[in-house]
């Protein structure tokens, strides 16, 4: 597996300044989340930006994880809005021409995946007629991420309208079959602590298949929040088990996104925690 870090949780680093620092602490990969000063598809300058982050990994080489969870890239007063299943079709373009763009910067950087989620719904809409207004959202940003052969890792969240394993299974029952086939999984060990889909390693098996991309972080049952590892209550070392036994080589990135104020101690922190799991399990 390929250990890596998330730069929301260096959001007070330049993005080649998080590159660099991930690297030297010995990561293998940067999950890099698309934001107003990250590569921002948006921006005034996106092609320059690009070819710089081409150029810094060359000299810091990392695998690559492309994120779209920024909080107000597209929205400045709603947070991770507009979303695939925003009541109106103008919204939810906005959102599907954001994932597009961002799949042209992960075909450019040879990204592993490109992750992103649902949405939370807004309006009290029938659950059948969100699935629904989801599944033909999600036709163009598969057929492009097909086109440049780029994967797609659709992450359950809590509070939105995919959020269980349970129903992202919905989901692919829902989509016709070469598209859901192209759909794979990020999984959050820690929003399957705090949703109850335990034990962690079972659901890791279940999906490992279909699984491109892993965020983890500690959490506690039942609150959402990423917290520092030993500070919730997962049990890790059957996590990292698992994840040897099943031979898994993606990615595996810390998520910790509000602990940027203490970012390069708490991606120390981080490794040296993760690497002691699998010392232990040896």
């Amino acid at each position: 597996m390929k250990w890596g870090y998330n730069t929301s949780g260096l959001a007070d680093h330049s993005l080649v300044a998080a590159i660099k620092l991930i690297h030297e602490l010995g990561y293998q990969c940067v999950a890099i989340t698309l934001d107003h000063h990250r590569l921002n598809p948006y921006g005034p300058r996106p092609d320059a930006e690009l070819e710089e982050v081409k150029r810094t990994l060359e000299d810091y080489p990392l695998a690559v994880v492309i994120e779209t969870g920024a909080r107000y890239l597209l929205d400045p007063r709603h947070k991770h809005q507009p979303t695939l299943i925003s009541p109106r079709q103008k919204e939810r373009d906005r959102r599907i021409d954001f994932l597009r763009r961002s799949i042209d910067i992960a075909a450019e950087l040879g990204a592993e995946c490109v992750s992103f989620w649902s949405g939370v719904a807004l309006e009290d809409e029938p659950r059948q007629m969100l699935m629904e207004q989801l599944c033909e959202s999600l036709r163009p940003v598969i057929d492009h991420a097909s086109s440049r052969e780029v994967m797609l890792a659709f992450e359950p969240e809590p509070g939105h309208l995919i959020d269980t394993m349970l129903r992202y299974d919905q989901l692919l029952d829902l989509l016709p079959t070469c598209d859901a086939a192209r759909l794979k999984v990020t999984i959050d060990i820690g929003h399957l602590h705090c949703l109850g889909e335990i034990p962690i390693a079972s659901q890791l098996l279940r999906w490992q298949d279909r699984l491109a991309n892993i965020h983890i972080e500690d959490m506690r049952q039942g609150v959402h929040e990423h917290l520092m590892f030993g500070e919730g209550e997962i049990e890790f070392g059957p996590v990292v088990d698992t994840l040897g036994e099943m031979g898994y080589k993606g990615p595996v990135t810390v998520e910790l996104p509000r602990h940027s104020h203490r970012g390069p101690e708490v991606a120390t922190e981080s490794l040296r925690f993760l690497r002691s799991c699998v010392r232990s399990s040896r």
